[in-house]
């Protein structure tokens, strides 16, 4: 199962609609489940990036949730592929 980091900022309408957004993340959550994927954790930030997403599951449904997420225009995302210790180490192996 992949684990996928995701750091978001605020678009201007996810800043004026701040206070909705523990319930924008309840409804991720929602979706993120319907497609298959587990989301582990969220944090809120303070500094270059607003929220801080750890998901795990397909690639194919991550990249869906994205793009859902996205046309909703409250955040913008950068996600990174995440490797576990176990995982990097299989990666080394093949070298």
């Amino acid at each position: 199962m992949a684990t996928f980091i995701t750091l978001a900022t605020f678009t201007d309408q996810g800043i004026r609609n701040v206070k909705d957004s523990p319930d924008r993340f309840v409804a991720f959550k929602g979706l993120a489940e319907q497609l298959g994927l587990s989301v582990k954790t969220a944090y809120w930030t303070v500094g270059s990036y607003d929220l801080v997403l750890i998901v795990e599951g397909d690639e194919a449904a991550a990249t869906t949730l994205l793009l859902k997420t996205g046309q909703l225009g409250n955040v913008r995302t950068q996600t990174l592929r995440g490797y576990s210790e176990q995982e990097f180490r299989r990666l080394l192996g093949g070298l």
